[in-house]
């Protein structure tokens, strides 16, 4: 029998959690009002937009038994909170995509750029309690198991948007898996790689997307943190001009779950 079934059922024998932790950053199509108002476009404009730029169905699609969940609980239009907080730091802040997004995925005007107050209050109120939480989730993990794996979970478009700066009609993965070279060992971006390809899938390493979340405390300090990304292909799961699952949602979050449940296991 394959280690990685022998140890998961050692872990549901042991009717415990999973030194695993599902982060779903960017599932939330949710825009408080006081956050709406300082948003330049109009309602049919704004919907498009959040059609194109959040991982629909996300928080459903990553589902794994006894796994820790972090959901961003408001879209990443309000705050991202997979941008580093200081736009010096953040490559994205050129296009007008830092922490907090002044243009859309087209290049149009989203908001006017905000002074300090306005750009201090979203990541005050979500922003910095979502990277507390996610720290404290994951250091919890490592004291009791001795070990955590983030799973950073997104989808992206079948075709690119103007803001990634990639031909529109250049080939596209159906599964990208990203890595970081500290907290991604090579065995664990392998084997999720072969899996997804026995599915039948086409599978890249950090294409066209890269790298994997770590809270930055642990950050190149905590050996037993490991994070790996997995990005879906949004045609896969669902409708892209309407949002909608499609019937095969359910035969890729089966997939998904099998994938991760195989990763969490692997210590190397």
């Amino acid at each position: 029998m394959p280690r990685w079934i022998l140890r998961l059922e050692a872990a549901r024998r042991a009717n415990g959690m999973k030194p695993l932790l599902l982060h779903i950053p960017h599932s939330s199509t949710e825009i408080p009002a006081l956050w709406r108002k300082a948003i330049t476009l109009d309602d049919d404009t704004l919907a498009r937009e959040l059609l194109l730029m959040t991982d629909r169905h996300t928080e459903q699609l990553f589902d794994v038994d006894r796994a820790a969940r972090i959901v961003f609980p408001v879209s990443r239009l309000v705050v991202d909170p997979e941008r580093f907080a200081d736009d010096n730091l953040e490559p994205m802040a050129e296009r007008g995509m830092g922490v907090i997004y002044t243009k859309t995925a087209h290049g149009g005007v989203l908001r006017d750029l905000p002074d300090a107050p306005s750009r201090a209050a979203p990541l005050n109120e979500y922003y910095h309690p979502h990277h507390a939480k996610l720290l404290a989730l994951a250091a919890q993990s490592i004291e009791t198991y001795g070990s955590c794996l983030i799973v950073d979970c997104h989808s992206f478009p079948s075709r690119s948007l103007p803001y990634e700066r990639q031909p529109h009609d250049a080939p596209r993965p159906e599964i990208c898996i990203g890595t970081d070279s500290f907290h991604t060992p090579k065995e664990l971006s392998e084997e999720l790689a072969q899996f997804f390809s026995l599915q039948g899938y086409s599978v890249a390493l950090n294409a066209p997307f890269a790298g994997a979340v770590t809270p930055m405390k642990l950050y190149l300090t905590e050996t037993r943190l490991r994070s790996i990304m997995i990005e879906v292909r949004r045609d896969l799961y669902m409708d892209e001009e309407t949002g909608t699952m499609l019937p095969s949602f359910d035969r890729i979050k089966r997939h998904i779950a099998e994938a991760i449940e195989r990763a969490w296991v692997i210590k190397e």
